[in-house]
């Protein structure tokens, strides 16, 4: 069987859309931190797909209810929110299936064939295909097919986000937060208290509400599409 892991960002969509007719089954794994136009974005992929994409969710549904009951943030080895909600979810998926191969959005840049890599020896019991890789397309590549395709990107980008993580990422940087701060104060100020009650934080060594919201720069900081690639790629 042959599955593409669809994460509601450009790049994985059209990873898959240009292999679309040797795959067997789409898969999107919700989390409801997701800007509310990711579901419309995900009904215009399947839409262009011509197949359904099944969705998948944890039993803790958001970030919010994993750090209230694991009371951890975010570490060296990867997000607690990203282990249970898109990890655990695919594992418990992929159990007593074999031969499966795997399509993922990694694209042509350094750091994201150096990702692939690792995702190839730290899952050496399923295949992998890299379409974006194998026809050298960026990311801005793959936005500009979608564009071609008539279908709307999801609002994150528009408003300035390099990724359609959730709204308030752990693993976002300074500059990062600070955008959250103006664009979504709610979330913000939720994670912070959040932080406070766990004792952990988003950012290393510093509490969001001590955040200087003058310093960081969004365009300087690199932040990875939070996915399924994503545990599996810093797990190596």
């Amino acid at each position: 069987m042959k599955v593409c892991w669809i994460s509601a960002g450009v790049s994985s969509f059209i990873a898959g859309y240009l292999v679309k007719e040797t795959v067997d089954k789409f898969i999107y794994t919700h989390i409801d931190n997701q800007h509310p136009d990711s579901m419309r974005f995900i009904k215009d992929c399947e839409k262009a797909l011509d197949k359904p994409i099944e969705i998948l969710q944890s039993q803790y549904k958001s970030v919010d209810s994993v750090i209230q009951t694991f009371g951890f943030i975010n570490g060296p080895y990867g997000a607690k929110c990203t282990d249970i909600l898109k990890k655990r979810v695919r594992k418990e998926w992929e159990y007593g299936k074999e031969d499966l191969t795997y399509v993922w959005g990694f694209d042509s840049s350094k750091r994201e064939r150096q990702r692939a890599e690792r995702t190839i020896q730290s899952m050496d019991k399923v295949k992998h295909e890299f379409p974006l890789i194998n026809r050298n397309l960026t990311k801005e590549d793959c936005h500009g097919l979608l564009k071609q395709l008539g279908i709307k990107r999801p609002v994150m980008y528009d408003l300035g986000y390099r990724n359609n993580n959730c709204i308030g990422c752990v693993k976002g940087g300074k500059g990062y937060w600070n955008k959250i701060r103006i664009d979504f104060p709610e979330v913000f100020e939720a994670r912070a208290k959040q932080e406070r009650v766990v004792g952990h934080t988003c950012i290393k060594g510093i509490y969001l509400d001590e955040l200087d919201p003058n310093v960081g720069r969004i365009e300087d900081e690199v932040m990875e599409e939070c996915s399924i690639m994503c545990q599996i790629a810093s797990q190596y």
